[in-house]
């Protein structure tokens, strides 16, 4: 029986699924794989939820603490495809990146998972550490999605966020609002890991511009705002950008986008 196809008159939802109640015959207890991050998954496998190293790294990346913690319900799918993007570029030449950084969640997950003390490569980590710079939102993101993430996600946390990060020496935290701060970057570097998290439009197009050509061939870049509803003008900037450059952006349930160069 295809119980995705059985009529449904009602539906009750819990955390760990839903009883149904089709037009003919008794209720039906659908159990979700996944349960979290505005994503319900049916008959998935999920088998890294149980896996070991998984749960290491992202206990490393939710021990980072700070004011947005409060507003994760589940991130483990994200987190996850974030670790199968680093896998990916942890093959490739080049440095890794990331424009939006706080206090450190993702990128933490990813050092601990990859072990990143034996890569020869620097982290390169780009934020204000203290929330998203009005001057760069259009009056929608101020009233909108910029404005609610500094009133509810951001605050000061660069000394947190430095000392979350001292295990790994090669990651390099520079503070400023991007794209002034990409100066930092020396010129003639390769990236091979990109991931783009700033909330709003000028800074997150600003980044991938400027790392357009540095990133290697096969190089992964991952962005964490691309699918969502509440940033729609995000989304359509970075579709434009990808069609002009004869590229296509991976649309992810989980709210991510992926870019490969």
């Amino acid at each position: 029986m295809d119980l995705n196809a059985l009529p449904r008159a009602i539906a009750l939802h819990y955390d760990t699924g839903e009883v149904v109640f089709p037009a003919a015959g008794g209720p039906v207890l659908l159990q979700y794989s996944y349960n979290g991050g505005g994503l319900r998954a049916f008959g998935k496998t999920a088998d890294f939820l149980a896996d070991e190293r998984f749960g290491r790294a992202l206990a490393r990346g939710l021990s980072s603490g700070g004011k947005k913690l409060r507003h994760i319900d589940d991130n483990r799918w994200i987190v996850h495809v974030a670790l199968w993007a680093a896998t990916q570029a942890a093959r490739l030449p080049g440095d890794f990146v990331e424009c939006g950084v706080d206090t450190g969640l993702l990128s933490m997950a990813v050092c601990e998972w990859l072990d990143f003390n034996r890569l020869d490569k620097d982290f390169w980590l780009f934020d204000t550490f203290q929330g998203i710079p009005e001057e760069q939102m259009t009056e929608a993101e101020r009233a909108g999605i910029g404005g609610w993430h500094n009133r509810e996600c951001y605050e000061e946390c660069f000394e947190r966020a430095r000392q979350n990060f001292a295990p790994w020496p090669r990651c390099r935290l520079v503070r400023g609002g991007v794209p002034a701060t990409l100066a930092a970057f020396p010129p003639g570097r390769a990236v091979a890991y990109l991931s783009i998290d700033m909330n709003i439009v000028l800074p997150e197009i600003a980044a991938l511009e400027f790392f357009w050509d540095r990133l290697v061939p096969g190089a992964v870049v991952l962005l964490d705002d691309y699918g969502w509803a509440t940033h729609r003008a995000q989304g359509k900037a970075f579709d434009a950008f990808a069609r002009d450059r004869g590229a296509m952006i991976l649309s992810v349930p989980t709210g991510q986008g992926i870019l490969i160069r």
